[in-house]
């Protein structure tokens, strides 16, 4: 063992965030601080310091930020990262021998100690410092030690060695020499600000047509994307557009016999008109389908696409590449099944069978096809049916490219599986949101996903509906149960969608009682929406998007706390911006039925408020103002009103000019 490794005293752990010991990244978003804690401690009595050391992967020059003591040998230290991209941190710490000194000294002055052997001592830490230091600090410090070693008076003296410029002076230029560093890099996946804060509306461009009964064109869902953008969406999700196969094609209403006509489903992917990297010639070509692109990109929006890797049984694929499939005794492809289910118009791939590599290699080429014509978002279908080792290797390959690249899991599949996918690259991630059906559930999933190691990987969308889940409180809980499900979906999760027009035009009958299919399910058939309809929620979903956009708090989840309430009806949460300056206090009731009335029991800190203090809550849903006071308010929440409260909080004193109204 070499002597310096001998000297290295300082024990560096408790090292968070960290994902797996750093086998994984961190996820933060562009302009996000990061927050580093770790314990750090030596043998003896002796002080430590230390600093997060943080640098981008491409770069190899290291900034640092300084360790601040929160006590008991734990530390923080915080830096901000600029770019996207991969940055890297780790901690280095090492015995602070001019702070203990002088820690020391104070302690021998107070008790009256002779400290004349002390002075001496300490300028020859600070003649160390001194020649470490650079410029006008090396210059001040050697004037210190001169000043100690002088024949001034002891008190004169003993007051400059306690100064709190010294201290400062000195512990800038420490003894690193024999630091330790922590054994890891952690990594830290920076993606841009739509990767944590968006808003999806998901729409099938085949029923934008304006007559009843003619399938949507691109030109159709062109003229579609202002009516999107007024909504506040910001990802407009298309279900795949590329030809769909006619073998086994499903008919209405998930039948799977097809009648004369019938249009079949946009996921059994590929015809004789091409597959993955075509378009279904009734939407029109793929110079058209650049315009869709351009549209949006002009409306402030994105337009994101379905990746689902399987294929029809009439795509080119099954016939120039049967190596890429299963095959049964018979020779013939095995198509998709989840027993019972069998699903004959749809051909899984074989990722680890003979073909593998080839089909990889294939399958990227998909990606990289639809990213050149400027798509960088994609919501993917069924990963979790798909190796693990292929997403994080297609991913990497991907963003290696197209940094910005965003992708979606759509995972309703069991916990470990879905914070797996989130681990090994998935930027955002599909939830159980869907299946809260209490306030108490909805706290305890909320809790789990912000207030655990997850928070650092696990990025929620939340969704109230989509094409396959009609959940069954839409079913029976009618307008407030969409409402409050809109308000909880996009202000609980600073990324959420809507499945629409289904959503605002309140679909909600079901293809039988007990089931999450819709009744004439657009999966299957060409629908008709009458967007102008007199009940719609378009103008509340608008509203709620205004509210997001507008107020800083809303765009993360790490700052979200939950407050008591007397009545187990009612959900209550807020949310603060990181500089604090913006607060939202949200309630909502999970009762459709009925008004419930009922006292909440605020947290004042997590809120920024003193105990006792008055402040006015503004409900940005209604423009309504009401003034509080202290923890404890009542509440009254009527279904037929409004199931929810959307409240910005405003401590007393602020001119009534400081209020906005997000509404009509």
């Amino acid at each position: 063992m070499k002597a310096k490794d001998v000297r290295r005293r300082v024990v560096i752990s408790g090292v968070v965030p960290q994902v797996d010991g750093g086998r994984y990244p961190v996820k933060r978003t562009l302009g996000d601080r990061v927050t580093v804690y770790a314990d750090v401690f030596c043998d003896g009595h002796d002080l430590v310091a230390g600093e997060v050391l943080y640098r981008r992967r491409s770069t190899k020059k290291w900034s640092a930020a300084p360790l601040e003591p929160l006590g008991n040998d734990h530390y923080r230290a915080s830096f901000f990262v600029s770019d996207t991209g991969h940055w890297l941190f780790t901690i280095r710490g090492w015995v602070d021998r001019f702070g203990s000194w002088q820690r020391d000294l104070q302690a021998r002055v107070s008790a009256g100690q002779d400290v004349g052997m002390d002075l001496e001592v300490g300028a020859g830490i600070i003649a160390a410092a001194a020649k470490r230091a650079r410029g006008g600090d090396a210059k001040a410090l050697r004037e210190t030690v001169a000043l100690l070693l002088s024949d001034e008076s002891r008190e004169k003296r003993t007051e400059a060695a306690l100064a709190d410029d010294l201290r400062k002076l000195a512990g800038a230029w420490p003894d690193r020499s024999t630091a330790t560093r922590h054994d890891r890099e952690v990594i830290v996946d920076v993606e841009r600000d739509r990767a944590g804060f968006s808003a999806w509306y998901e729409l099938f461009p085949r029923s934008t047509a304006t007559e009843e009964g003619v399938h949507g064109t691109f030109d159709d869902l062109i003229a579609r994307l202002p009516y999107v953008a007024e909504l506040g969406f910001d990802v407009v999700y298309l279900p795949p557009v590329h030809p769909i196969g006619r073998i086994h094609r499903k008919g209405k209403n998930n039948n799977p016999t097809c009648a004369p006509g019938e249009i079949g489903s946009p996921w059994a992917i590929g015809a004789d008109e091409g597959g993955h990297q075509a378009v279904h010639p009734d939407l029109g070509t793929l110079d058209d389908f650049n315009r869709v692109v351009a549209a949006a990109r002009d409306l402030g929006m994105e337009i994101a696409l379905d990746m689902a890797f399987q294929c029809a049984p009439d795509h080119p694929y099954a016939r120039e590449h049967p190596e890429w499939f299963r095959h049964r005794p018979d020779g013939s492809i095995q198509y998709a099944e989840n027993p019972p289910k069998k699903y004959q118009d749809i051909y899984p791939f074989d990722f680890d069978g003979e073909g593998a590599e080839t089909l990889w290699k294939e399958l990227r080429s998909v990606v990289m096809f639809w990213v050149d014509r400027g798509v960088r978002i994609f919501r993917v279908d069924n990963p979790h049916t798909k190796p693990f080792c292929f997403w994080e290797w297609l991913i990497r390959e991907v963003r290696q490219v197209y940094p910005d690249t965003i992708f979606l899991a759509e995972a309703f599949t069991r916990p470990r599986v879905m914070e797996h996918l989130a681990k090994i690259g998935f930027t955002q991630s599909y939830t159980y949101f869907t299946w809260r059906e209490s306030a108490a559930e909805m706290r305890q999933y909320l809790t789990e996903l912000t207030r655990s190691e997850a928070v650092e990987f696990f990025r929620p969308n939340f969704w109230p509906n989509t094409p396959d889940i009609l959940p069954g409180h839409l079913q029976d809980g009618g307008r407030p149960a969409f409402i409050a499900r809109l308000v909880m979906a996009a202000t609980l999760s600073s990324c959420y969608g809507i499945y629409g027009p289904a959503f605002e035009l309140m679909e909600r009958v079901a293809v039988a009682r007990g089931s999450e299919e819709y009744i004439d399910s657009e999966k299957y058939q060409l629908r008709h929406w009458d967007l102008d309809r007199a009940d719609s929620l378009k103008g509340i979903i608008a509203r709620v998007n205004r509210i997001r956009n507008r107020n800083p708090a809303l765009h993360g989840n790490r700052d979200l706390s939950f407050h008591e309430t007397t009545n187990d009806q009612f959900l209550v949460y807020s949310k603060r911006s990181p500089d604090g300056g913006n607060v939202i206090l949200v309630i909502v009731s999970f009762d459709p039925n009925y008004t419930h009335t009922g006292w909440v029991e605020l947290d004042l800190p997590a809120l920024g408020l003193h105990p006792e203090e008055s402040f006015t809550v503004h409900d940005l849903l209604t423009d309504d103002r009401y003034s509080w006071r202290g923890s404890r308010n009542f509440v009254e929440l009527n279904p037929d009103v409004l199931p929810a409260h959307v409240f910005e909080i405003h401590p007393d004193g602020r001119d009534e000019k400081d209020f906005e109204y997000y509404g009509d």
